[in-house]
Formats: C-alpha cells, sequence, structure tokens
C-alpha cells in the first residue's frame, strides 16, 4: 500500500490519458496541487491497451501517444508515481465498486479525481454521482473536474485527433500544450535526399497511431537535448511512384550521420500539400523554397 508523506492516503486518477493534452493536464495538475497541500502522495493510474481496443476493436481510436511517451508526459506534471494497469475483460467485468475497493485496499485511497463525464466499471456505471455514494461507503472523497473549454468546446483526445486529420498541427499543439511529435529510430532510406541536396533522416511512422494528414511540415526535431529546426515530409513519394508512408526530414544547417540514433519530430505548421512533380528538377526548386520558408518561421521563434 502507499501512503503519503505523512501517512495519510493518495490522491488518485485514473484514466488513459491519451495524448495527456492540456484537459489532462488541468486535471491532474490540480490533484497534484492538492497533495502538496494536504501531505499526500499523487498517483496516476493508466491503462494500456486502450479499453476500447478491449471491447470495441472495431472502433478503436488510434493513438496519441507511445505507453512510454505517455508516462514521461504524466510524471512531467509532477505526480508522485504513474502505474499501468493491463486492460483485460476481466478488469472491464468488474463492477465500479469491485474496482475502487480493490484501489482503496492497494494504495490507501484517500480521494479519487476524474473529469465530470469520468465513468468507471462494468458498463460504465461508475458515474460519478456513483462514484461518489461509492466513496462514501469505502471512505474517500471523490473530486470532480469540469472540463477545460476551448472556443465553447472541451478540450478532448477526438478533438485532438480530427485536427491533425485535417494537417492542422498549429491548433493540436494548442490544445495538447507542446507540438505533436513522432518519435523513432532513424532508418536507411533511398538517399534521394541527398541526391538532392537535401539529405534526410528517415523514420518509418509507427502503426497505431494517428498522423498528421500527408504533407510538408515545419518541424522541430528532438535530438541529445538539442531542438533543431527542420522541413518534413510525411506521406508518399508520387514523383517517385512510392505509396508507402515515411517521414523524412531536413534538418536546417546539420551535417552529422544520424543512421540509428533516436530522434523526435515536432510538427510545428503545415507548409503545403505532397505534390507529383513532372520532373526532379522541379522538386528540387519546390524543396529550395521549402527550405527558405523554413528558415525564416526558423528565424521568428
Amino acid at each position: 500500500m502507499i501512503r503519503g508523506a505523512a501517512g495519510r492516503g493518495v490522491n488518485l486518477a485514473i484514466g488513459v490519458f491519451d495524448g495527456v493534452h492540456r484537459g489532462h493536464r488541468d486535471l491532474i495538475g490540480r490533484m497534484v496541487a492538492a497533495s502538496v497541500r494536504g501531505g499526500l502522495t499523487s498517483v496516476c493510474l493508466t491503462f494500456d491497451p486502450d479499453p476500447d481496443e478491449v471491447l470495441h476493436p472495431e472502433r478503436s481510436p488510434l493513438a496519441l501517444t507511445s505507453v512510454s511517451e505517455r508516462l514521461d508526459l504524466l510524471k512531467s506534471i509532477g505526480v508522485s508515481r504513474v502505474d499501468v494497469l493491463p486492460f483485460t475483460r476481466e478488469v472491464a467485468s468488474r463492477s465500479a465498486h469491485e474496482f475502487l475497493s480493490w484501489a482503496r485496499s492497494e494504495y490507501g485511497l484517500k480521494a479519487l479525481w476524474a473529469g465530470t463525464d469520468f465513468a468507471l466499471g462494468q458498463g460504465r456505471a461508475g458515474t460519478i454521482d456513483a462514484l461518489k455514494d461509492i466513496g462514501a461507503a469505502l471512505g474517500f472523497d471523490v473530486h470532480s473536474v469540469q472540463p477545460l473549454m476551448e472556443g465553447g468546446r472541451p478540450v478532448s483526445s477526438t478533438w485532438v485527433r480530427e485536427l491533425l486529420r485535417e494537417g492542422d498541427v498549429q491548433r493540436a499543439g494548442q490544445l495538447l500544450g507542446r507540438h505533436y511529435a513522432i518519435r523513432g529510430e532513424v532508418v536507411r532510406g533511398a538517399r534521394r535526399g541527398r541526391e538532392l541536396g537535401f539529405p534526410t533522416a528517415n523514420l518509418i511512422p509507427p502503426s497505431g497511431r494517428v498522423l498528421p494528414s500527408d504533407g510538408i511540415y515545419f518541424v522541430e526535431v528532438g535530438l541529445g537535448g538539442q531542438s533543431l529546426a527542420g522541413v518534413s515530409s510525411l506521406g508518399p513519394r508520387p514523383t517517385f511512384g512510392e505509396d508507402e508512408p515515411l517521414l523524412e526530414t531536413y534538418i536546417l544547417d546539420f551535417q552529422a550521420e544520424l543512421y540509428g540514433a533516436v530522434i523526435e519530430v515536432r510538427f510545428v505548421q503545415r507548409l503545403r500539400p505532397v505534390t507529383r512533380f513532372e520532373s526532379v528538377e522541379a522538386l528540387r526548386a519546390e524543396i529550395e523554397r521549402d527550405v527558405e520558408t523554413a528558415k525564416k518561421l526558423a528565424g521568428k521563434r
């Protein structure tokens, strides 16, 4: 059992927290602040896989973050601990009362923190009102937090996914509180970028992840603690008749070899759609214009 600094128990938030967007951060930040004031330990309990993957695979959403990225982001808010609970049909079959009885025993639960639309347990019967009744019976409080609103709409993972599919990475970044990013190991490509005079670091887009719409983007590249400006092409390469998706990134004023390195590509602004050019020379000229645009944008940051 986990206990707070003074043995007083735990503040707990439960959820998938996909994307760890500003709404999640608002809720968890409130919990962390209350934990500091009350001498409690703050814990986030997240699920893997997403419950929809188990219960409704036909409509399961693509993820905004990998599990490791989600854990890093949750920890960055200041929680004392993040636990991952494997989600199975057995877990799904538990009633809200059964699940919270387990949490009460496992964590020394003092208070549960959740959004007003949160529901827990078999058939999502554990609504906020039901959870408050359970808390009263088991001896813990339930704090419900109103959703964070943006332009009259609640900030949500669903909204972030919609914006990314539209290519609106700027608006998606506003909801996330950071640039949407794809992290991966640099692989060898066809080396056409090098032949064009713009060598690229290539990532194979991870499966199961939301990707921005195909296009050319101004990006930031995280590499070993550095943040470097660049231009990324996400999607097929129609000029060369290649349809499989690839994320190719030209880093401005950078020459080092990156094969095998892990980089993070952060999408800042969409510059244009992917286009088929009639010649390699026309493509090279367009890339030069993209790079000049990126340099101007980088100079304003």
